[in-house]
Order: structure tokens, then C-alpha cells, then sequence
């Protein structure tokens, strides 16, 4: 695939024809168990858990499209993150960005800090500060996401990288948001990139899954033991889906992105909302209502083609309250510290006809401003 650019590498990387019957899409290799010749006489695959052809298709697919060398698929996000934080050790430190996907966040403060990780943050978008935040001969890992979940701060990961590299510390960062399509870290200097490919790269809101990519041989060696060993790994008719999702993710980005630029363009001439955040890039818009949590729910409850629902990234439109659902596993005192107030409302914006989806948000606002007090 060298050479080859990114829309023909998202149909084609790791994906030939079935040699044994020439299919072009890849077969899905329903089975937990390989028949061997006699001990050790496998053809390459021993135990699902281990490998699976249609998982190692989406794993090489995933490492293309990131500009890895390896790709490592897994049954979730946070089975992703769980299990690149199993490669560290009991005392070591990480230092994250202080607005974070709420899952995220609980892993690391509920779970991991059990286990004798302990977590610092800091925010992404001052690499200063991050510094500042690392810990010498303690630190091991620098965590960001890059636009941040749920406020799309950004990240200038160039110099985060050269921060991290300086300080001897790996950089993951959470590509979620942006996909490979807008955003590879990895050419900017990350050691690994993480995603749940619930999300974008699925495209389609019928799968939970994950992946990490690097291009560090001794990571990769790592991970791939942890990976086996620790078990979270997707089923084959997960990863296939992720592969439908794949072949068509240039084409809805720039779709997303064109129906986002518009929305969020409406919104700023809203009197009821007081700030708009869109980075410019991806389905992600995120805004402030003036009149606080009744506001918001009553707009959420007043929709009818965006759906109230969780998750994001996929062609239905989605909007949601983080304080309340995504992030509400995170205490108050911190999301008000960070800026998740009671009025933000966060969108995922799909690829319906955008002039539906503006509508749809004006019979929302003007149910909800008619059922509160007006607006002075």
C-alpha cells in the first residue's frame, strides 16, 4: 500500500480477495479454534483470543490509515486504554489532559489509581503546562486528546511530542475526534494512538470497538502480549463492521465537517446561546445555552432528527448533556473546574441534508424557549 493515497488505502489496506474463492470483501472468520497439523503445525492462527484473519485485516487496515507499522484492535475503547495502561507499573505516573472523554477519566481515577498508577493534569492546549506536569523518573506516559472531549480544546502535538521525547515519556494520544482522515499523531510524534472505533471509524452506530497503532517495534511487542493475555479483544463480525466503516470514511468526514461548519454557523447567531466551540474540522460542535440546565433539557427532550443519545461519530445525528450523561461520572467541582457547565450541550453532527438539521434545532429552540422564560 506504499504510495497509495488515504482514500484508496481505507479500501483497500489489509483487505484482499479471498484467495481460496476470490471474495472482495473480507471473509468473517466465525471460529474460536484452528485445526493443526500436530503440535505446533498451525498456519499462523492458533486461538481466536490470539488472532483471528478478519481481526488482523482491520488491525493492518487501522496501522495503514494511522501511518503506523502495527495496529491492535480490541472490544472496546476502554478496553484499548485498560489495557495499554496494564504495560505500566504500580508507582508510575501519568500525566493527562484535564478535559477528558468521562470514561476515560473514571478508568484512570476509579480503576487504575487502585492499582498504584497516579494521575496528574493539565491543560492540553499550553504544552508548558503539561511539562510543568511531568514528573522525572516518574512519569511514563503523557495522555491527550486532541480536540478534548467534551470542550475541543486542541493540542499542539509537535511540541507535546518534543516535550515527551525530551523527558524520555511516551505520548498516546486519543485521535477519536479528528480520525486519521484530519489527523495522524503518530507523523507529529506520538508513540501510540488510541481510539474507539465505536465512533468515526465505524461510522455507523452498530459496533463497540477499539484500537491502539504505533510504530515502536518494542511497544508493539508489548502490546501484543498484553493484548492476548489481558483478552479484550473484538469478535470478527465487530472488526469486519469497523472495516465496512473504514472504506467510507473520507467521504463522510468531509461530509460531517460540511453539515458541522454550517450548524455551528447557525448557532452563533442564536440569542440563547452564549459560546459556540467548533474546531473547523469533524462532526464535533459544542455550545452554551444561556439559561442553564432546564434550557438544555428541554431542547434535548424537544428534537426529533438529532437523537438524544450517547456516543458519536456516526451518519444519525446525536445531541446530548455531558454533565448529566457522558461526563456525569465526573465530580461537579471538576467539571466546573474544567468549564463542562450545567448549560453545555454537545452535538455530534451527522450526514443528513444540513438544511433538516438546522430545522430540526430551531423547532427545539423555540419549543424550549416557549415552554421557559423568555430570553431579555
Amino acid at each position: 500500500m506504499a504510495g497509495l493515497r488515504f482514500e484508496t488505502r481505507a479500501i483497500h489496506a489489509g483487505q484482499s480477495p479471498d484467495p481460496s474463492t476470490g471474495a472482495i470483501s473480507t471473509p468473517v472468520y466465525l471460529t474460536s479454534t484452528y485445526v493443526q497439523d500436530g503440535p505446533g503445525g498451525h498456519k499462523g492462527y492458533e486461538y481466536s483470543r490470539s488472532g483471528n484473519p478478519t481481526r488482523k485485516a482491520l488491525e493492518e487496515n487501522l496501522a495503514s490509515l494511522e501511518g503506523g507499522r502495527f495496529g491492535f484492535a480490541f472490544a472496546s475503547g476502554l478496553g484499548a486504554t485498560a489495557t495499554l495502561l496494564h504495560t505500566l507499573s504500580s508507582g508510575d505516573h501519568v500525566v493527562a489532559g484535564d478535559d477528558l472523554y468521562g470514561g476515560t477519566y473514571r478508568i484512570f481515577e476509579r480503576v487504575f489509581r487502585q492499582t498504584g498508577l497516579d494521575f496528574a493534569y493539565a491543560d492540553p492546549r499550553d504544552p508548558e503546562r503539561i511539562r510543568a506536569a511531568i514528573e522525572p523518573g516518574k512519569t511514563r506516559l503523557v495522555w491527550v486528546e486532541t480536540p478534548t472531549n467534551p470542550l475541543l480544546k486542541e493540542c499542539d502535538l509537535a511540541r507535546v511530542a518534543a516535550i515527551c521525547k525530551q523527558a524520555g515519556v511516551l505520548l498516546a494520544v486519543d485521535n477519536t475526534f479528528m480520525t486519521p482522515y484530519y489527523q495522524r499523531p503518530l507523523e507529529l510524534g506520538a508513540d501510540l494512538v488510541v481510539h474507539s472505533t465505536t465512533k468515526y471509524l465505524n461510522g455507523h452506530a452498530d459496533v463497540v470497538g477499539g484500537a491502539i497503532v504505533t510504530s515502536d517495534a518494542a511497544l508493539a511487542e508489548k502490546l501484543a502480549y498484553f493484548q492476548n493475555a489481558i483478552g479484550a479483544v473484538p469478535g470478527p463480525l465487530d472488526c469486519f463492521l469497523v472495516m465496512r466503516g473504514t472504506k467510507t470514511l473520507a467521504l463522510r468526514m468531509e461530509r460531517h465537517t460540511a453539515n458541522a461548519t454550517r450548524v455551528a454557523e447557525w448557532l452563533e447567531r442564536r440569542a440563547e446561546v452564549e459560546r459556540v466551540i467548533y474546531p473547523g474540522r469533524g462532526g464535533m460542535v459544542t455550545f452554551v445555552t444561556r439559561r442553564g440546565l432546564d434550557h438544555a433539557v428541554r431542547l434535548l427532550k424537544a428534537v426529533s432528527v438529532f437523537a438524544c443519545a450517547e456516543s458519536l461519530g456516526g451518519v444519525e445525528s446525536l445531541i446530548e448533556h455531558p454533565a448529566s450523561m457522558t461526563h456525569a461520572s465526573i465530580p461537579r467541582e471538576v467539571r466546573e473546574q474544567v468549564g463542562i457547565s450545567d448549560g453545555l450541550v454537545r452535538l455530534s453532527v451527522g450526514v443528513e441534508h444540513v438544511e433538516d438539521l438546522i430545522a430540526d434545532l430551531a423547532r427545539a429552540f423555540s419549543a424550549a424557549d416557549q415552554q421557559g422564560p423568555h430570553l431579555e
